[in-house]
């Protein structure tokens, strides 16, 4: 009886073409002699027994335990065997403490996105508190509150399983998940000077961390964002008990269902202002440009992790008397989604370099502008790709991407979460406007497309096609700013001109570089990626009917 072969992983260091043509082009060859062997372990490590366990223990979940056997209310979780390995390793690899070590200055941020573009596929969303721990470190260093870098710090940068703690972070309620402003969780000052968290939190990631940061409104403060306060709080004693706060459930979402996510009660949860009692909104911001970062790199590698599967699975599989990876149609298809992979890789990687330059000191005043531009367009960019893309990659398996037990239908549920997390696409694409705000136009970009598009003249075209859709963006910008409802209606568009241009400048950047050491495919796929299409905005302009609509005079059909 035919039994079908499924795909295989092996090292996914090695079969990624992509990753390590970027760190050879990216870094000096002596700090990629230095970390290769690191890479090479992790990446034997996320296509070997990572990978097994996770197929072996695919349809566990985590558990709430709200009460001991005796009646002591404990809230418990109970995780899935894939977690609990995740942790020692991403501490043992230092996958947040890489970019705080800084052994290599501005190139640590590259060397530690690196390792979590390796780790985030083969361990069920554990980049997640991960994420967040990274980011709450970066937001206590640039609060300047000594007293809690001094007491978190040493903790979320651990590389000691026993001293690492993961950071949360509790912002989202019911009255408004990125509407933070709304938020009505209060806090209330104690005799003794300490203060208290009551209020109620819909929607909390990696409820097993040992701290988070948490959005509270002083009492007496003014609504909206500016009355906010951002409050640290550790949050169980020294016997894992909540201190203040219950889990009143676990989420029952459409997919990260191994990241247990809480809805949660907070019934005087000592707590300590960060940064001032206003202003909790700016004071969280370094959290969410770290956050939406990774983001953006989880989204680039779950989509080179299904192409991954879905090359292994185009050899393996005989279709009409060949292999699938010789029928022409089924190659066309893969070379098209390897290219959107490809393109978002590559902007991801942009935003991490400008992280790392800018937090050793080194940036120029563009490339700090660059970093507040494209993280959120890098953000709600791949992150679309990242749904379409995996989307596709379920069809290449046909009937068998459809079915649970193959491991596959996860990545495209897992996937969605992308777009929705740490801002929507059209939240993202409003902040991109207020980005453009900050530094004063795309004169940055303009300017860093020059660097970039310095290719052979074969690559010439391609380079014109970007800047075209650049200049387009521009153009829109300019003709739209004094209609503010105009200039919202079509800000998605806009920040994904932005993105894809970027995208494929970056592409030929690559492409020119490869092209000198006899390596073709970014090339390819910088042609195939501007062949999808990079500007939303062909004509440089809004068309002439595209008046704001009522809802209730959308068409419906």
């Amino acid at each position: 009886m035919f039994a079908q072969e499924p795909p295989r992983l092996d090292n996914t260091y090695e079969a990624d073409s992509l990753l390590r043509g970027y760190l050879a082009r990216a870094l000096p060859a002596e700090v990629l002699r230095e970390i290769e062997p690191e890479l090479q372990e992790l990446g034997a490590l996320a296509g070997g027994p990572l990978y097994r366990l996770q197929l072996e223990d695919r349809t566990s979940e985590p558990v709430h335990i709200p009460w001991s056997a005796w009646g002591e209310r404990i809230d418990a979780i109970r995780l899935t065997r894939v977690w609990q390995e995740a942790e020692p390793l991403a501490v043992r690899f230092g996958l947040v403490a890489t970019a705080y070590e800084q052994r290599h200055g501005a190139f640590s941020r590259i060397h530690q996105f690196a390792k979590v573009y390796l780790f985030a596929p083969s361990t069920d969303i554990y980049a997640c508190p991960l994420a967040m721990t990274d980011g709450a470190a970066r937001t206590l260093l640039d609060s300047g509150n000594r007293r809690l870098i001094n007491r978190a710090l040493p903790h979320l940068t651990s590389r000691d399983p026993a001293t690492f703690w993961t950071s949360g972070q509790w912002m989202t309620e019911l009255t408004g998940g990125s509407d933070v402003g709304s938020s009505q969780t209060v806090a209330r000052s104690e005799p003794d000077g300490t203060w208290r968290l009551y209020g109620r939190k819909w929607f909390v990631s990696a409820i097993t961390s040992q701290m988070a940061l948490i959005l509270a409104r002083p009492e007496g403060n003014p609504p909206g964002g500016r009355g906010l306060a951002l409050f640290y709080a550790e949050l169980r004693d020294e016997r894992g008990r909540p201190r203040g706060f219950q889990i009143l459930r676990l989420k029952d979402k459409l997919g990260t269902r191994k990241l247990p996510t809480a809805e949660v009660l907070l019934e005087g949860l000592p707590a300590e202002p960060v940064a001032g009692m206003t202003h909790g909104t700016r004071t969280i911001a370094p959290m969410l440009n770290v956050t939406r970062t990774w983001n953006a790199i989880t989204a680039a590698a779950l989509m080179q992790r299904g192409l991954l599967l879905a090359r292994d699975y185009a050899r393996r599989r005989v279709a009409f008397g060949r292999p699938l990876a010789e029928h022409p149609l089924h190659l066309d298809t893969l070379a098209g989604l390897q290219a959107e992979t490809a393109a978002a890789f590559h902007l991801a990687f942009c935003v991490t370099e400008l992280m790392g330059r800018v937090e050793t000191g080194e940036a120029s005043d563009d490339e700090r502008a660059l970093l507040r531009l494209l993280t959120p367009v890098a953000k709600l960019t791949t992150a679309r790709q990242a749904v379409a893309v995996l989307s596709e990659v379920l069809e290449a398996f046909g009937g068998a991407g459809y079915v649970e037990d193959t491991g596959l239908p996860v990545l495209l549920r897992d996937a969605q979460v992308l777009p929705i997390w740490e801002g929507t696409t059209n939240v993202l694409a409003l902040d991109v406007l207020r980005a453009l705000e900050d530094i004063g136009g795309l004169q940055p970009l303009h300017r860093a497309f020059d660097v970039w598009l310095q290719v052979p003249e074969s690559l010439v075209p391609l380079a014109r096609e970007a800047r075209a859709a650049l200049q387009a963006a521009d153009a829109w910008l300019t003709e739209t700013a004094a209609d503010p409802d105009r200039l919202q209606a079509d800000a998605r568009r806009f920040a994904l001109t932005l993105g894809r241009s970027t995208a494929l400048a970056l592409l030929l950047r690559q492409a020119a570089w490869s092209r000198t050491r006899g390596d073709d495919r970014p090339a390819a796929a910088a042609r195939r990626f501007a062949r999808h299409g990079v500007n939303l905005f062909p004509t440089g302009a809004l068309p002439a009917d595209n008046r704001m609509l009522a809802l209730d005079e959308l068409p419906v059909s």
